[in-house]
């Protein structure tokens, strides 16, 4: 299979401070999403500030809220070009005013909450599968925070509370959008703790690579494989692979994991990762002989 042509660019989400996110409530004045310099970035690849861009809030339960934050985030970098996708359900999913604007944007971008909601709405269909298209075979543009960025791989965390994240069980996974294979996300993952967590998916699946986004933090993955740090903060890589000693498919459900010889790097704006590789590269450009043999 070809290597996708579309970029992918996942956000772990800013910190959000007086908030329920099992509820998705928060305080309208730490809607910030992120720092404007990685929405900058997202406006760069997807073409410009004259760039379509389509804002999907289906992960959100306050759309609305969310969606008047972003045309404000935009506006401020000079988009004026940003359409807003309220998808609440399967059934708005098929609507074909949303299949054209989706078949003719330059990029879209996927809103925090609960990212089982965007897999339980989009997956199978033809929505989904346009996108999956466009990203394989166009230079389109996808994008995502928190929820949003989780969603993006196949394999998906959609519960876990950080503090049993040790305990068999106490991390729930399920298929995402599947836009990318072979990694697990995980967003907010410095403020939340959420290293177990994500350590227990990996173990779970060694054959994946975890991505831990820190807030103001994401990665832009081009060709489906070379990740490049944008923003301020961490970006966590989980390498399960080496894996010797794991006792997480004998033991009961909670009962804590033991897992040996987990391999992790710390990556920040300008690092980079190979994905098929298992790569570390200290800045993104080094990997040019590589790519481009990955690439043939």
């Amino acid at each position: 299979m070809s290597h996708p042509k579309g970029k992918l660019i996942a956000i772990g989400g800013a910190e959000h401070k007086g908030n329920d996110l099992a509820t998705d409530i928060y305080q309208t004045n730490n809607l910030n999403f992120f720092e404007l310099g990685i929405l900058r970035r997202v406006v760069e690849e997807a073409g410009g500030v004259n760039a379509r861009i389509e804002v999907i809030t289906t992960a959100s339960m306050i759309p609305y809220e969310v969606g008047e934050n972003y045309l404000n985030a935009f506006g401020k970098i000079g988009c004026t070009n940003i359409g807003l996708l309220h998808i609440r359900s399967r059934e708005d999913a098929l609507k074909q005013e949303y299949i054209e604007r989706i078949s003719q944007c330059d990029a879209v971008m996927f809103s925090g909450g609960n990212q089982l909601r965007l897999s339980a709405t989009d997956g199978g269909t033809e929505f989904l599968k346009i996108l999956k298209k466009r990203y394989q075979e166009e230079n389109f543009v996808i994008a995502g925070t928190s929820a949003g960025a989780m969603a993006m791989s196949n394999t998906m965390i959609y519960e876990g509370k950080a503090s049993m994240a040790h305990l068999k069980g106490a991390v729930k996974i399920t298929t995402g959008l599947g836009f990318l294979n072979g990694v697990i996300i995980d967003s907010h993952f410095v403020k939340r703790g959420r290293f177990g967590r994500l350590a227990q998916a990996v173990a779970a699946n060694p054959g994946c690579i975890g991505i831990g986004l820190g807030e103001d933090t994401g990665m832009l993955i081009t060709d489906g494989n070379k990740m490049e740090g944008i923003g301020s903060g961490l970006v966590v890589i989980i390498d399960g692979h080496d894996i010797r000693h794991s006792n997480i498919a004998d033991i009961p459900d909670g009962n804590p994991i033991s897992v040996e010889n987990l391999k992790v790097h710390f990556c920040e704006k300008g690092n980079g990762y190979l994905i098929e590789e298992r790569k570390f590269l200290a800045t993104a450009n080094d990997n040019i002989a590589v790519s481009t043999e990955h690439n043939q």
